[in-house]
C-alpha cells in the first residue's frame, strides 16, 4: 500500500456522499496519514530496505515502519532500556541493527525475540555494566557484535551462550578485569569466534596455559593490548612467540604491550612486554610456551605420533605439505612407509624411530587467499628410561615411595595379628607336673604361679636361682657327673643350711627344664 497524505483529498471527495459526520472522516483520514505500517516515518529516512532514524531522541523503535527492512540505524538517541517489547512487531528480515551511542543501561531475556535472524548488533557507546546470561540466546545467527565503550566490569560465563555462528566480538575500551576464557574452553565456548577485542581494560593477568589450547587462527586475532598487565615470564614469551609467527595483534600494537613490576604502585617501573631479554627469565619459561602450543614434541620408540598443523590460515581450500630433517616431500597424495599426511594438515609417524628426530617444517598454501604460512616443529625420540621428563621421574619416585610404605605396614599388621605365640599356647596346653615349674614362666614372671603344688604350698619364700654347669667333670655316685665340686660350699653360700636336699635331686632339677629351687 502506497498511500498518503497527499491523496486525502481525492479520496475525501470521493468517500464525501457515504460519510456525512465528521468523526468518520476523522477516522478515515487517521486510518491513511496515521502511520499504517509499511509507511517510512517522518522521523526517518529511508531507502529501499534501508531505514535510519538517527539523532531524533527516540526512546523507541517506531511502529510504523517497514516490516520487510533489512538495516535499521537508531544510533545517537535515547533508548535507555531493552526488553521483550521495545520492538513493536516482527522484523524477520532484519540482519543489522546499529543502537551505538543511546543510553541502553540494561539487556533483559527475550529482547531481541522480535529480531530472530540478526548478523550485525552494534551496542557500542552505551551504559551497559554487567551482562548477565543469557541474553543473546535468540540471535543463533549472530556473526558481529560490538560491545565496546561501554562500562562493563563483569561478563557472566553464559552472557554469550548459543552464539555459535559469532565470528567477531568487540569488547575494547570497558573496565574488565578477568580474561573471558570461557569463550575458547568448556561446554560455553564459541566455535566460530574468529576476533576478540580487549583491548584497554583492566585486565592484569591471562590464563596462557588454558589459552594455549585455542588453535592459530583464534590466538591470531586476539588483540590484548593497552591493559596494565603484571610483568610475568609466561606471558612475555607467549607474546614474543605471537610475534615471530606475525600475529598482526601484536605486530601492529607493538608499543602498546606494556607490563608494570608492581601494579597496585603508581611509581611502578613501566617495561615493554614485546622483547627477547624480559627480566632474566629462564629458557624453561619459553621452552614450556613453546611445548604449550604444540611446536615442540617428544615421543618414545616404537610409539605412534601425531602432529598437528597449526595454520592461522585453515580452511577447506588450504593444502598442506611437510618437509622431513632429511628434505622428504610429504603431502597426502604421496605413500610412505612410516609417515602419513591427512588433509587437515596433520603428520602421523606410526612407529617413531631414533633417526625420525629433528625440525619438521609444515608448509600451508592457501589458494583462494593467496596467502601461505610455513610451522616449524620440533620431535625428539627417544627411549624410555632416557626420554623421561623431570616430571615422571618425580612422578616414579613419590609412587615407588609410598607403595613401599603401604608394603610395610601390611606387612608389619600381618606379623602382629597373624603369627601365633607359641610361649603361651604352649603353657596352655602342657599342665604342669606336681612338684615342677616352667623356666619359661619363671622367665616370663616374676611372680610365682597360681596353681602351686602341695610342696610349693607348704613352703613359702622360695628363691630361683639358675647355675651354669661346670665344664670340670668329677665323677660322683653311680658314675653320674658333678656339676659342682663342692656341694656344701655352693649350699652354704646360696642356700639356708636348714633344709637341705640330695645330690640326685639338685643334678636332676639342673638337667631339667626347671630352674633349681630351693626352700628357704
Amino acid at each position: 500500500m502506497s498511500l498518503s497524505c497527499q491523496t486525502f483529498t481525492t479520496l475525501l471527495g470521493i468517500f464525501k456522499v457515504r460519510c456525512q459526520r465528521v468523526g468518520c472522516l476523522l477516522l478515515f483520514a487517521l486510518g491513511i496519514c496515521g502511520g499504517a505500517p509499511g509507511v517510512c516515518p517522518s522521523t526517518c529516512i529511508c531507502a529501499s530496505d534501508i531505514v535510519s532514524c538517527t539523532n531524533k531522541n527516540l526512546s523507541m523503535v517506531p511502529r510504523s515502519l517497514f516490516k520487510f527492512i533489512k538495516k535499521l540505524d537508531l544510533s545517537y538517541n535515547k533508548i535507555g532500556f531493552l526488553d521483550p517489547d521495545w520492538v513493536p512487531v516482527l522484523f524477520d528480515k532484519l540482519n543489522t541493527l546499529v543502537l551505538n551511542h543511546n543510553t541502553v543501561s540494561s539487556i533483559s531475556t527475550g529482547s531481541f525475540s522480535s529480531t530472530p535472524h540478526l548478523k550485525y548488533l552494534d551496542l557500542s557507546s552505551n551504559h551497559l555494566r554487567i551482562l548477565s546470561n543469557p541474553v543473546f540466546q535468540e540471535l543463533k545467527g549472530l556473526e558481529i557484535l560490538l560491545l565496546y565503550n561501554n562500562q562493563i566490569t563483569h561478563i557472566d560465563s553464559g552472557a554469550f551462550g548459543g552464539l555459535h555462528k559469532l565470528q567477531k566480538l568487540y569488547l575494547s575500551r570497558n573496565s574488565i578485569a578477568h580474561f573471558p576464557i570461557d569463550l575458547y574452553t568448556g561446554r560455553m565456548k564459541l566455535p566460530e569466534l574468529a576476533l576478540l577485542d580487549m583491548s584497554y581494560n583492566q585486565l592484569h593477568a591471562v590464563p596462557v596455559q588454558q589459552i594455549s589450547i585455542a588453535p592459530a587462527w583464534q590466538l591470531s586475532e586476539i588483540y590484548l593490548h593497552g591493559n596494565p598487565f603484571t610483568c610475568e615470564c609466561s606471558f612475555n614469551s607467549m607474546l614474543n612467540f605471537w610475534y615471530h609467527r606475525h600475529f598482526s595483534p601484536v605486530v601492529d600494537f607493538k608499543n602498546e604491550y606494556t607490563c608494570f613490576l608492581q601494579p597496585d604502585s603508581k611509581s611502578s617501573t613501566k617495561l615493554p612486554l614485546i622483547q627477547e631479554t624480559f627480566m632474566n627469565c629462564s629458557d624453561s619459561a619459553v621452552n614450556s610456551s613453546f611445548h604449550a602450543f604444540g611446536f615442540v614434541y617428544e615421543a618414545q620408540i616404537g610409539t605412534r605420533l601425531v602432529v598437528h598443523c597449526d595454520s592461522k590460515i585453515i580452511d577447506t581450500s588450504t593444502h598442506f605439505i611437510w618437509v622431513s630433517p632429511d628434505s622428504r616431500l610429504l603431502d597426502p597424495e604421496s605413500r610412505m612407509a612410516n609417515f602419513q599426511v591427512f588433509y587437515n594438515g596433520s603428520l602421523e609417524i606410526k612407529e617413531a624411530q631414533y633417526e625420525d628426530s629433528g625440525v619438521y617444517s609444515c608448509i600451508a598454501m592457501n589458494r583462494r587467499k593467496l596467502l601461505n604460512e610455513t610451522i616449524d616443529i620440533r620431535i625428539t625420540v627417544s627411549n624410555f628410561t632416557t626420554g623421561r621428563s623431570h616430571a615422571h621421574e618425580a612422578f616414579n619416585t613419590a609412587f615407588t615411595t609410598l607403595a613401599a610404605c603401604v608394603v610395610s605396614i601390611i606387612l608389619v599388621l600381618l606379623y602382629l595379628y597373624l603369627t601365633p605365640c607359641r610361649c603361651r599356647c604352649r603353657s596352655r596346653s602342657q599342665p604342669k607336673k606336681q612338684g615342677q615349674s616352667s623356666a619359661h614362666s619363671s622367665i616370663l614372671s616374676a611372680t610365682p604361679p597360681h596353681e602351686a603344688t602341695a610342696e610349693t604350698k607348704s613352703s613359702t619364700g622360695k628363691r630361683v636361682v639358675f647355675l651354669e654347669p661346670v665344664k670340670e667333670q668329677m665323677h660322683g655316685q653311680n658314675g653320674k657327673v658333678r656339676l659342682f665340686p663342692n656341694d656344701h660350699l655352693i649350699a652354704e653360700s646360696i642356700l639356708k643350711p636348714n633344709r637341705m636336699r640330695a645330690d640326685t635331686d639338685s643334678i636332676s632339677s639342673v638337667f631339667s627344664d626347671t630352674p633349681f629351687m630351693a626352700p628357704v
